[in-house]
């Protein structure tokens, strides 16, 4: 009887101990290291082919963005 006394006290400072952990922590998870504050790169579509580039990378047009100049020819006319 006193060992099941002694393991029933165990474990409720144990549940207690795990409880108040758990209610200093924030609600959200903290963000994946590594991660810095730029801001993400905004990523466009070619007008023909559908393929996705970065804004930077791609050829404006006047119907839209081109991951070649062949392809701004080929929408252009």
């Amino acid at each position: 009887m006193k060992y099941l006394l002694v393991i029933v006290l165990a474990l409720v400072v144990l549940w207690l101990w795990r409880s108040n952990r758990r209610t200093g922590q924030p609600d959200r998870p903290a963000p994946p290291a590594g991660r810095t504050g730029k801001p993400a790169t905004e990523v466009v579509a070619c007008a023909v082919c559908a393929v996705h580039l970065p804004r930077s990378d791609a050829l404006p047009g006047g119907k839209g963005f081109y991951c070649s100049d062949a392809h701004r020819r080929q929408a252009e006319g």
